[in-house]
């Protein structure tokens, strides 16, 4: 089948003709998209996937048949220039509000960025107990009902977590 025959089937209810639309046209989509995302192969797969939701769901605005691949393609353009706008404002987001935050006096940014890694590298729950009692400021009693676990259980994990901050830091342990 032409693909202006298969793109009549699909545009009349035809899962199976889309299937063979997506089928012979996935290969320059993820091509096209491959080249075009910084963000590496994860990034164009998932956008081309977005393209085939986005074509199925518009296949009636499809106004030249034989003009398939083309406007498939023209979807996962505007598809990648709107992932690229999104990231750039994500950006400016970002960055505006690391400029609001107000660090402590005397830490560098050195310092903060080790920081942020010896965070990362604790457990979850752990720097969860950590962020909420010792960064924020709450108690133990608070953090264990928003976190639902037992008092004893968030005390261990702050002294647990805060130890191995140190550690990682180089700081003494002064507990």
């Amino acid at each position: 089948m032409t693909d202006a025959e298969l793109a009549r089937a699909a545009r009349d209810g035809s899962d199976a003709a889309f299937a063979r639309i997506v089928a012979r046209h996935q290969g320059a989509v993820r091509s096209f998209l491959r080249r075009m995302c910084a963000g590496g192969w994860e990034d164009a797969d998932d956008l081309a996937q977005e393209v085939f939701l986005a074509a199925w769901a518009n296949l009636g605005r499809l106004r030249e048949l034989s003009g398939l691949r083309a406007w498939l393609l023209g979807i996962a353009w505007r598809k990648t220039q709107d992932r690229i706008r999104r990231g750039v404002r994500t950006a400016a987001r970002e960055t505006a509000w690391s400029q609001q935050v107000v660090s402590p006096l005397g830490i560098s940014a050195e310092d903060r960025i080790a920081l942020a890694q010896a965070m990362a590298g604790l457990s979850p729950v752990v720097r969860a107990c950590v962020a909420l009692c010792v960064a924020d400021g709450w108690s133990h009693a608070e953090a264990a009902q928003a976190l639902s676990l037992p008092i004893g259980t968030v005390k261990s994990h702050v002294a647990r977590g805060r130890a191995r901050l140190l550690a990682a830091l180089g700081g003494p342990d002064d507990t």
